[in-house]
């Protein structure tokens, strides 16, 4: 299998998927253009990336069957080309969870302390600890949770360690997905943790609805002087707001994320926001140690190992979670070739659409049974001439699901 990584990959990764028996073409600086050449030239079935783009364009160029994204989110790629292509999208998620955890304390601790102005102060040779030695500390203070996944219960783990109270709001608890597991306070509103927080951190996935979540109505719920960390992505907050509620009430900010950032490793960037005193921006690195991205690796070569072995993509995001099968026929038969064959046949003749297939083979490999859920119910004259068209077919029954 022929692997294309178009960007920085760790090289245990490298090593895993050749021992594995893949073809790597290791080429980290392919972007736009170039990329999508490279994948068109090399054929390749399989591509890896972290933060380059994956447009349209490329999808379409060549013959990739898979994409692994070496990170949680997959904002970078594009899903509904590649769903419309038949081609797999998968991520790692969970792998670099500790790693954005940290750097979340990090800039907590770094804000309260102001940590990066008094290394500044003190490189250029002043002295101010009179300045420096003020801080609340964050013993007692309450931190939100915008979000609770992986990241977000690694966030939470060592904030109680600190000895803040953790509040959360998140869509899992709210629907009923899941049990807190830690001793935190679910809420039932982003404006109750906005309200009830001292340190506010997102931890959100960006999609439709949460694009833009957090904007003017939320800064301004948030108490004078509290702290918001956002290490999940730019484009879940409103950064216009958050710099006005900066400037008006005192908020700090902590912020490795930013919209519309480079895509390049290096380049020119600015923003206005991060230039105001009490906000210190990171650039983009959360999940960026050398722990998290050997873990990433190893998620990577274990995904498409089992796309090789098994054909199964391991943490496959663009497959459908709400099939449109309406019926569910179930075909009893004998083992032999030509069965499915003359099943599909009667199915595409009546214009009846086939959405997943099971065939599960007795003991002895004499008979079977397939499961073909359908996107509509077959006429009963259909089902009889399946039936009896074929002496291998023993039962035919229709369900509606």
């Amino acid at each position: 299998m022929h692997v294309l990584i178009a960007d920085k990959f760790e090289q245990s990764g490298i090593d895993g998927l050749k021992a594995a028996g893949c073809q790597v073409l290791f080429q980290p600086e392919l972007k736009d253009d170039a990329l999508r050449d490279a994948i068109a030239q090399t054929r390749a079935e399989v591509l890896i990336v972290r933060s380059t783009a994956v447009t349209a364009a490329m999808l379409e160029a060549g013959a990739l069957a898979l994409v692994v994204r070496a990170g949680a989110g997959y904002n970078t790629i594009d899903v509904a080309a590649a769903s419309r292509l038949g081609i797999y999208v998968s991520n790692c998620p969970g792998k670099n969870a500790v790693a954005v955890a940290e750097l979340t304390l990090g800039l907590i601790l770094a804000l309260d302390r102001r940590i990066p102005d008094s290394v500044a102060e003190l490189r250029v040779g002043k002295w101010n600890k009179k300045e420096y030695s003020k801080a609340r500390g964050l013993l007692g203070s309450t931190l939100g949770l915008i979000g609770y996944g992986n990241i977000g219960r690694e966030v939470a783990t060592r904030a109680l360690a600190f000895g803040l109270n953790v509040v959360v709001w998140s869509r899992r608890f709210a629907d009923g997905l899941a049990r807190p597991d830690l001793p935190i306070t679910v809420l039932p509103s982003l404006e109750a943790v906005a309200d009830a927080s001292d340190i506010v951190s997102v931890h959100l996935a960006l999609a439709k609805d949460t694009r833009g979540l957090l904007g003017e109505a939320f800064f301004a719920r948030m108490k004078p002087g509290a702290m918001f960390i956002n290490t999940a992505r730019g484009e879940v907050v409103e950064y216009q707001a958050l710099e006005r509620a900066v400037q008006s009430r005192g908020l700090r900010a902590g912020l490795d994320v930013f919209p519309g950032e480079p895509s390049a490793g290096t380049a020119d960037f600015s923003t206005p926001l991060a230039a105001l005193p009490g906000v210190y921006g990171t650039h983009h690195v959360g999940g960026s140690t050398d722990q998290a991205q050997e873990a990433i690796a190893a998620e990577t070569v274990r995904v498409i190992t089992s796309y090789m072995t098994t054909g199964r993509v391991p943490n496959v995001v663009n497959l459908t979670r709400v099939s449109p099968a309406s019926h569910m026929m179930v075909v009893r038969h004998r083992d032999r070739p030509g069965v499915l064959a003359h099943v599909f046949d009667h199915l595409r003749r009546a214009g009846i659409n086939v959405q997943e297939t099971e065939n599960i083979v007795f003991d002895g490999a004499e008979a079977a049974i397939a499961r073909i859920n359908l996107d509509a119910e077959p006429l009963a004259a259909t089902v009889d001439s399946l039936r009896g068209g074929n002496d291998d077919i023993l039962d035919v029954r229709v369900v509606p699901l």
